[in-house]
């Protein structure tokens, strides 16, 4: 029986597609890559998962520790998949304009979620990364993704 170890192990194993009609009547082979059925839903999840990786093969993280990512959807998605599975905390930090449904998705992978206003300038403290920035600074073993 064929498995896999983990749901990690399912990033990037996605399927060509031939494109029949486009290709009728042409020589070279078109084909598309179905990332939407990565385990988080996107090419997202394959960044995800490097990202943790880089950072733990850097040493600039440890296990155990606290991804903090300002996000506006699928990269934190895939982050806060990459997390949950290797064992780290996650903190996403959003704007207002993210859906619902991206929302309950971190949750349900573990994350705490954090909601900032949208309608703010990038220099105010309140700007959604300046938030995410401010909360890697202040938590032991933790590492700001941006």
């Amino acid at each position: 029986m064929d498995y896999k170890n983990n749901i990690l192990e399912a990033i990037g194993n996605t399927p060509l597609i031939k494109l029949n009609k486009i290709n009728k009547g042409l020589k070279p082979l078109i084909l598309a890559k179905l990332e939407s059925v990565n385990p988080g839903g996107s090419v997202k999840d394959r960044i995800g998962i490097a990202m943790l990786d880089d950072a733990v093969n850097r040493g600039v993280i440890k296990p155990g520790g606290t991804v903090v990512e300002a996000t506006s959807g699928n990269t934190g998605i895939g982050l806060a998949l990459a997390a949950a599975i290797r064992g780290f905390q996650s903190v996403f930090v959003i704007t207002d304009k993210v859906s619902s449904e991206k929302i309950n998705y971190l949750k349900a992978l573990g994350a705490q979620v954090i909601v900032c206003p949208n309608a703010v300038k990038h220099d105010s403290p309140d700007y959604y990364v300046n938030v995410a920035r401010k909360i890697a600074a202040e938590t032991p073993n933790a590492l700001f993704m941006y």
